[in-house]
């Protein structure tokens, strides 16, 4: 199987040096590039075009957030992953917004992390456990009810899932069901919310 590509837009060199170091250890890593601010971030990641890059918010100069919003068009196959220690709901719906998948605290632990790059590559949307929980309560602070009550007792189970953080293989193990099940459950909730991915889903609920 073809190492997972990886690059990293990190400013403090102690944690992106760490990342750095972890990764280029687990055969199922390529470790590309990695820059410590967004501005050379933009100059010199086109050239790579990894899989996945791991991105801070707080950068000296342009932001995460702005960051990705910028290099997307030319990274269009790249996913982007946000590392960072906000959790407040306005970097959190910027940043998905913006073209995240995946949204991770810096808390994280490396095992997580790891897994979180992982399932990423494989489709899925990897948040920590805070993240996901505020996200599935501005879903009801949004008042979408309506919405939620239209899943089945499964597709709510599922959504339950993803509120405590847990990551696909996780929520088949619990429930006793394939990953394939765990993804076609997902998708027919994406259908019923009228939306296409995961991220549509959020800014939907966010925009109600």
């Amino acid at each position: 199987m073809k190492p997972i590509s990886i690059g990293i837009v990190e400013d403090l060199k102690d944690v992106r040096e760490g990342m750095v170091t972890v990764l280029s250890l687990d055969e199922r890593f390529e470790m590309l590039c990695s820059f410590d601010n967004a501005e050379k971030a933009i100059s010199e990641l086109p050239a790579w075009q990894p899989d996945i890059v791991i991105v801070d918010i707080n950068l000296p100069g342009m932001n995460g957030i702005n960051f990705i919003k910028k290099i997307k068009n030319v990274c269009s196959h790249t996913q982007f992953i946000m590392f960072t220690v906000y959790e407040n709901d306005e970097h959190i719906f910027e940043a998905l917004t913006a073209g995240a998948s995946g949204y991770l605290l810096k808390n994280t632990p490396i095992k997580k992390i790891v897994d979180s790059l992982i399932e990423l590559n494989e489709g899925g949307a990897p948040m920590s456990m805070q993240i996901a929980r505020r996200v599935i309560d501005k879903m009801r602070d949004d008042d979408s009810a309506g919405l939620i009550e239209a899943l089945t007792l499964r597709e709510n189970e599922i959504l339950k899932c993803l509120s405590k953080g847990w990551m696909y293989k996780e929520i088949a193990h619990m429930l006793n069901i394939g990953m394939g099940t765990v993804r076609q459950h997902i998708h027919s909730i994406y259908k019923k919310l009228h939306v296409q991915n995961r991220t549509e889903a959020l800014n939907k609920m966010n925009r109600k």
